[in-house]
């Protein structure tokens, strides 16, 4: 199967990750005016001003909820108070964490659409993951043309149009949580990486600049957070040992 079950488990109150690991985490964010509250207190003083620019209160409420969930839960791999976590922006932006677990950094990328985000944690290795709420996008295919590869866009068109939307959404967040890995952002053009998309087949990056070798350096999961979602997660290297958390909820 392209795409397995995943138990997610209620997460451990002290996590330990080792060098092989990779943990990645759920949490709902449609929380209580209470829990927002609690979280928005952990908040830097940066993150809570880009809160305050969302138009919408449900926008920013998600916003506080994904940001200080990610300061618990790093807090709980570090023995560190959440509030004093600190972060910078690396290459072309992609965020860091100024401190490190043990002796070794801890590497970790965020993801969320609508109610859902997701949490992948590793040590010492690229990480990206990225999550999609399946909906309907009538200017799916035109979006395609722009944005996939040549080879990616000739799979898609091949398929049933009743497939099409999943695949659709398997070549989005595969793409995504590669170039989220690497670090590069828009800088990094889409359609310069192939992935695989047609339902059924397992997640694969397929070729990176035209290079099957650079992309047999990754590997590539299919996840399914909760029904109506698609997310995947990219890691540089091979031989790991996955688990799936979810954290308590209130």
């Amino acid at each position: 199967m392209a795409v397995t079950k995943i138990s997610w488990r209620i997460s451990p109150s002290k996590p330990n990750l080792s060098e092989n690991d990779i943990h990645v985490w759920r949490v709902r964010l449609n929380q209580t005016d209470g829990r927002v509250q609690q979280l928005q207190h952990i908040l830097s003083n940066d993150e809570r001003l880009r809160a305050e620019r969302f138009h919408f209160d449900r926008d920013r409420r998600r916003f506080i909820v994904s940001h200080g969930m990610l300061r618990l839960i790093i807090g709980d791999y570090i023995d560190m108070e959440p509030n004093r976590l600190q972060f910078y922006s690396g290459h072309r932006g992609k965020p860091y964490l100024m401190h490190s677990l043990g002796n070794v950094p801890l590497q970790f990328n965020l993801a969320h659409s609508k109610g859902i985000a997701l949490y992948a944690f590793t040590c010492s290795r690229e990480i990206g993951i990225d999550v999609e709420y399946v909906r309907d996008m009538p200017d799916a295919e035109k979006i395609a043309l722009t944005t996939f590869s040549p080879l990616e866009n000739e799979t898609l068109q091949s398929l049933p149009q009743y497939q099409r939307q999943e695949a659709f959404f398997n070549c989005w967040v595969r793409k995504e949580a590669y170039i989220k890995a690497i670090g590069n952002g828009l800088y990094h053009a889409l359609d310069r990486v192939d992935v695989s998309l047609a339902p059924g087949e397992p997640a694969r990056l397929v070729s990176v600049e035209g290079s099957a070798e650079q992309a047999s350096c990754w590997f590539m999961k299919s996840l399914i957070p909760e029904d109506g979602y698609v997310a995947a997660l990219a890691v540089k290297g091979s031989d790991f040992c996955p688990s799936y958390w979810k954290y308590p909820e209130n």
